[in-house]
């Protein structure tokens, strides 16, 4: 017996010596130290042998699953470190390959000029405010002077979720409730970007969704002066030194006096072109005092305190400043188009 686990032993070893993967080194080991292999057989049969042939037996039996069991073990290292030696082989990087360039983001042009906006009146003192965009009616238009059934509301036609909730025309609602939290005590120097919602037709310069920077401003002594004074400083910092505005009356249900604002055409200089239609003018926002009923309204005394307000487009303004033709621009997600602006 003991002769015959010696070549078993002999046997496996140089079968595991010449495996060549690790699935063969399985089914050596299962051949020659599974409970069906040769080496239990063999040892099955010590009840035949004498009590002192039995321990010698048992013993080189032992010895024999060591060592075809430490011969498996360490082949199966040396085959494990060659697959994988092979395998960094065929993965490997050439580091001397330019590195695959790393798209960055970048803000959307209306993001970078409300941000422009803000910060142009920021410096003038004034805070930025937000509000719902989902509003009720009685701050979209009664608390700006626009009763129901008024006919100045005909000229925003409106996105209503219930008989009381609307998606906001404007951004005015949020000056109406910064000043109703005030208690009737000034001042109040804010401006308020959002969206805003109208039912329109999409074309190249209007859509449904826009966004506006409304501002307001509200102390005793506000005069229409102080209006033009802050939006020449405005117009200046934004469009450039070189552009003067003018203010020609208009009608707002919630200023009194209203006015057109126009920046003289920077194609131009104000001789008159294409883009400012040959008037050396062009509308870009509307403003004037604030009416008194609305200030009535809001809690503050209208004959100790006065105010002006004022809203622009971020669209046209953007449209303006950069040159762009159609407002779907920036709502397509088209790369090429927001590429352009990645240093704004």
């Amino acid at each position: 017996m003991i002769e015959r686990l010696g070549e078993l032993e002999k046997e496996a070893l140089a079968k595991v010596a010449a495996a060549e993967d690790v699935k063969q080194l399985e089914e050596i080991r299962i051949t020659y130290l599974g409970k069906k292999g040769p080496i239990t057989e063999v040892l099955r049969g010590m009840g035949s042998l004498s009590e002192e042939e039995r321990p010698k037996v048992g013993q080189k039996g032992n010895e024999v699953r060591t060592s075809i069991q430490s011969a498996i073990d360490e082949k199966n290292e040396e085959l494990e470190a060659a697959a994988l030696e092979a395998r960094l082989a065929e993965e490997a990087i050439d580091v001397t390959l330019p590195g695959r360039p790393v798209r960055r983001g970048a803000r959307h042009p209306l993001t970078a000029v409300v941000e422009e906006i803000e910060d142009i009146f920021i410096g003038m003192g004034f805070d930025v405010t937000e509000g719902p965009e989902v509003e009720t009616d009685a701050y979209n238009f009664e608390a700006l002077n626009l009763p129901k059934d008024h006919p100045a509301r005909d000229m925003q036609d409106s996105f209503y979720v219930t008989d009381d909730l609307l998606l906001r025309t404007q951004t005015s609602p949020v000056q109406a409730r910064t000043l109703e939290t005030k208690g009737g005590e000034g001042p109040v120097k804010i401006v308020c970007p959002g969206k805003v919602y109208r039912r329109d037709e999409d074309d190249a310069t209007h859509s449904h969704q826009f966004m506006q920077v409304e501002g307001l401003y509200v102390d005793k002594n506000v005069r229409l002066s102080d209006l033009k004074g802050v939006l020449e400083t405005f117009v200046k910092q934004y469009f450039g030194a070189d552009r003067t505005i003018r203010l020609r009356p208009s009608f707002f249900p919630f200023t009194e006096p209203s006015a057109e604002v126009d920046v003289s055409c920077g194609i131009c200089g104000g001789t008159g072109c294409r883009v400012c239609k040959h008037t050396g003018w062009i509308e870009v926002l509307g403003a004037g005092m604030v009416h008194p009923n609305v200030l009535e309204m809001s809690g503050f005394d209208p004959e100790e305190y006065s105010g002006f307000a004022f809203g622009m487009g971020v669209e046209r303004f953007a449209m303006l400043k950069y040159g762009i033709d159609d407002i779907r621009h920036f709502y397509t997600n088209d790369q090429r188009f927001l590429d352009q602006f990645k240093r704004v």
